[in-house]
């Protein structure tokens, strides 16, 4: 199942249903990292189910395995014990936008976004280390993750909590390395949506692996392509031996189809039907599809001739610039012929504009090429490159953003115009558009260029709050870069973090865009939330003394936190997405919130006693009806919810539940 349909089974030859191979590729499209070549892997399938007993169990079955491996997988099943709280000083238009900045460990962020985003995101772009040795990588573990960072970000006591930079030092290069990416891969696929796409950039230190987990967690027929970026235009010539020009862009679908991506624009439209090495093929052309170059060819008969790299195997005739007779050609063609008769009965329409009869093809769809037709006769993978395709290089995007920040702050962050061109294979209007390593915030800023063209793509970036350290610089010039740019947060009144340095590129990148397009309405804004522990307290009882343990928990929820801070919870807990509209209303003296145009409704108010019952059910009531008539529904099924201390005595909260039941509300719950 992967768009919510039963698929119909096939019959072949007379046969009934094979119902055991139904349910076996059934189960591989939900599981498809439990299958390997040899069919299903039943240890992986049980550890998926949630049998932790697995994880004690035998050696890893073919395939790429590597040290820790079902941990990593079972870091992606583990529930976050987190919550995302909402910061709207640090956000752009937070009562407006759709767009979603969120600073934390994107491990837990991904597992917190399942139930709001499950399905729903489009294009997941993300450049994460190389493992190069040099860059920051994640320490995972199992369990603990969320302990680890608020440890790291100073949200609870620690000693020398710091995350390593260098993977070597672990004597497990590429193990550290494929812990860290496997159970963000798996999280990022349930969040794309049937015909998601995801793009990951790489080094060539890690391509091979990439490429192997990838083909696991997505499978490996959903593979599309890797693309070839070019991404310096003068490569260090340190290396005895070779100059590094490219990286590398993994592209894989959460389900193949036959979309077609779209490119670079088409020069007139048209495209060659001829591909030197194909096979010689026969093609014949109905009257009326192919049309002619007026100063070429007059009206006419067209004798059998051989013009060039095509033979005209019998004779036709041209009127008002078409064929008005059957043509047949030979030469060598990239389709067959009921590839042919395909693209004509879907409108494809052919030209030939030189005496050489170059035949070439125009599909009735789009104007675009498919970006596979940038392999050039000296490559042998697709290349993106400016003199190709217009997309940058890490130095045209240095000097942009050396421009847009006031200082070189950055270290060799992607060009905009390269997420950009990606944007452009697979993104329409209003997608969403994800990156969860978010680095120098260039997915936003080439996002919110898009829009300029009048879409209203929306993007959720996700970065750790890495802290900048001076005394991890390779050199002084590297040092001295980090001290500046940590200066220049400073006088922000920043702390000195990638996320924070990113945050700030987002909001003069978009105040330059409005100040370039003055009369442009479009979302420049974000909603910027952090990663911290939940707002309900863990249960944690003293089994020495459970009745003490018992009066410390009755106020469940964290002190100091605000009814937004739980509010951005409960839309997590319940699955709505962070954007989500929410009102406020005074009623009978307590704020009352709804939720997604009344899909929840809260009062998160410390003391509701018996005599306020009635007028603030009252209250909620009329305010659900409001909401049906403003949505034109006659039926609203909305969840009520209370803090569990919020009522004074049990009475209270009984009344409660009784009016709102016997008014059509059935979903009452305390928090």
């Amino acid at each position: 199942m992967t768009d919510g349909t039963m698929k119909p089974v096939e019959l072949q030859d007379g046969a009934s249903a094979d119902v055991v191979q139904e349910n076996v590729q059934l189960l591989k499209e939900i599981f498809p990292d439990a299958f390997t070549e040899n069919g299903v892997d039943f240890d992986t399938l049980r550890q998926l189910l949630g049998d932790l007993k697995v994880l004690d169990e035998g050696e890893e079955k073919y395939g790429l395995n590597w040290h820790g491996k079902k941990q990593a997988r079972q870091i992606a099943l583990t529930p976050s014990l987190g919550t995302l709280l909402p910061c709207p000083e640090e956000s752009v238009d937070w009562d407006t936008t759709q767009n979603l900045f969120i600073e934390g460990d994107n491990l837990e962020v991904l597992k917190l976004l399942q139930k709001s985003y499950a399905n729903k995101v489009k294009m997941i772009y993300i450049d994460p280390p190389y493992n190069t040795g040099k860059e920051f990588v994640y320490p995972d573990k199992f369990q603990d993750n969320l302990d680890t960072y608020l440890k790291y970000t100073g949200q609870i006591d620690s000693e020398g909590v710091k995350f390593s930079s260098n993977t070597e030092t672990g004597g497990r290069k590429h193990t550290n390395w494929l812990n860290m990416m496997y159970p963000r891969l798996k999280l990022a696929k349930n969040l794309l949506r049937p015909e998601g796409v995801i793009f990951v950039s790489i080094g060539v230190e890690e391509l091979t692996n990439l490429k192997s987990v990838m083909d696991e967690v997505f499978g490996e027929e959903n593979f599309v392509e890797i693309f070839s970026w070019v991404k310096t235009s003068t490569p260090p010539a340190l290396s005895t031996k070779s100059r590094k020009t490219n990286e590398y862009i993994l592209c894989y679908e959460k389900n193949k189809s036959g979309y077609r991506y779209n490119g670079e624009k088409l020069d007139g439209g048209d495209q060659p039907l001829l591909n030197s090495g194909n096979r010689i093929r026969q093609l014949t052309f109905p009257k009326g599809v192919i049309k002619f170059n007026k100063d070429k060819y007059p009206d006419g008969e067209i004798q059998a001739s051989t013009p060039d790299r095509v033979t005209i195997v019998k004779p036709f005739t041209i009127e008002g610039a078409k064929n008005s007779s059957e043509v047949v050609l030979e030469g060598e063609f990239k389709w067959t012929q009921d590839f042919l008769n395909n693209e004509i009965k879907n409108g494809t329409i052919f030209v030939v504009k030189s005496d050489a009869f170059s035949i070439r093809f125009i599909r009735d769809e789009d104007g675009f090429k498919r970006p596979t037709n940038f392999i050039k006769e000296k490559y042998t993978t697709p290349v993106i490159s400016k003199p190709i395709s217009g997309v940058g290089t890490n130095e045209n995007a240095s000097s942009a953003l050396t421009d847009l920040m006031g200082g070189d702050f950055f270290d060799y962050p992607k060009p905009v115009n390269l997420i950009g061109y990606l944007f452009n294979f697979v993104a329409s209007e209003e997608d969403v558009v994800m990156d969860f390593f978010a680095g120098s915030g260039t997915t936003a800023h080439s996002v919110m260029n898009a829009n300029l063209s009048g879409s209203k793509t929306k993007y959720i970036l996700v970065q750790l709050p890495e802290i900048l350290d001076p005394s991890s610089a390779t050199d002084k010039k590297q040092r001295e870069k980090v001290e500046s740019t940590i200066s220049f947060l400073n006088t922000l009144g920043k702390d000195g973090n990638i996320a924070e340095l990113a945050k700030e590129r987002i909001r003069r990148a978009a105040k330059k865009i409005k100040d370039e397009n003055p009369d442009y309405d479009g979302d420049l804004g974000f909603k910027a939330f952090k990663l911290a522990s939940s707002n309900i307290k863990v249960w944690n009882p003293d089994r020495t003394d459970l009745e003490a343990s018992l009066l410390d928990h009755k106020e469940h929820l964290v002190d100091g936190r605000s009814e937004q801070d739980i509010l951005y919870e409960l839309l997590l807990k319940r699955g709505v997405d962070l954007t989500t509209p929410i009102e406020t209303r005074q009623i009978a003296g307590k704020n009352v919130y709804s939720i997604g145009y009344g899909k929840i409704i809260t009062c998160l108010d410390d003391l509701i006693a018996v005599d306020d019952v009635e007028a603030l059910a009252s209250g909620m009531i009329a305010w659900q009806s409001d909401l049906k008539a403003a949505l034109g529904v006659k039926v609203l099924e909305t969840h009520v919810f209370f803090k569990d201390s919020t009522f004074r005595d049990d009475i209270a909260k009984t009344n409660m539940a009784a009016i709102l039941s016997q008014n059509g509300i059935e979903h009452v719950r305390s928090l």
